[in-house]
């Protein structure tokens, strides 16, 4: 198993996760949240980026073994995707937002077969809707989804509702509850702002800072 806080630390060290619960970060989607991801920061720290490949090696290979083939999520699980497939000496397909407007027409890139088993790679679960999409794609293709592992989720009940429904198992390396508890023994956060960040994750749709 990966330890999630470890994780987390090296998240927060790099500033790939930061915390604003005064000041709060406003999404694409228009929601106001007290954190910000950024995983593709990561990819600019040679050391913390070969610790987050190997935590995501053990889990790919611990708890999905029954993998054939790995499918990055275009674009920030792509370079995570071929990190792990180069490690772990496996195929490696990566799934674009749409078909390409030319040449081939390709959403999935690489080479597949149809009933191939496939673990998708993703950098970060929020909702779940754009990563269960990937998997839509991936199904119609002929293959058998076994599962999705990225590197942070913030925990929504929509997306695990969602996996859920879609009969997707998913494992994260760190998570937004793991991430707070470090935060506060840390003393990055005050009692008062971990109560704020925690009324967030609920209904962070509706959510308003303090």
């Amino acid at each position: 198993m990966t330890n999630e806080k470890a994780v987390a630390e090296k998240l927060l060290q790099i500033n790939a996760i930061k915390l604003s619960p005064q000041q709060p970060f406003t999404w694409a989607s228009g929601w106001k949240s007290p954190i910000y991801c950024d995983n593709r920061r990561v990819l600019s720290f040679p050391f913390i980026r070969d610790f987050i490949k190997s935590e995501m090696c053990n889990v790919v290979f611990e708890q999905f073994p029954q993998g054939e083939i790995l499918a990055g999520v275009a674009t920030a699980g792509i370079p995570w995707g071929a990190m792990v497939a180069d490690q772990l000496k496996l195929p490696f397909i990566y799934v674009r937002p749409k078909p390409k407007d030319h040449g081939l027409g390709n959403q999935i890139e690489g080479f597949y077969e149809k009933d191939q088993k496939v673990l998708v790679i993703e950098d970060l679960i929020s909702t779940g809707k754009s990563s269960l999409e990937v998997v839509e794609v991936l199904r119609k293709a002929g293959v058998e989804v076994v599962g999705m592992v990225s590197i942070f989720t913030y925990n929504f009940d929509v997306a695990a509702k969602a996996f859920a429904e879609a009969g997707v198992k998913y494992q994260s390396l760190t998570n937004y509850a793991a991430l707070i508890e470090l935060a506060v023994e840390k003393g990055i956060v005050t009692p008062g702002e971990q109560n704020t960040l925690l009324n967030w994750r609920p209904d962070p749709s509706n959510w308003k800072a303090n």
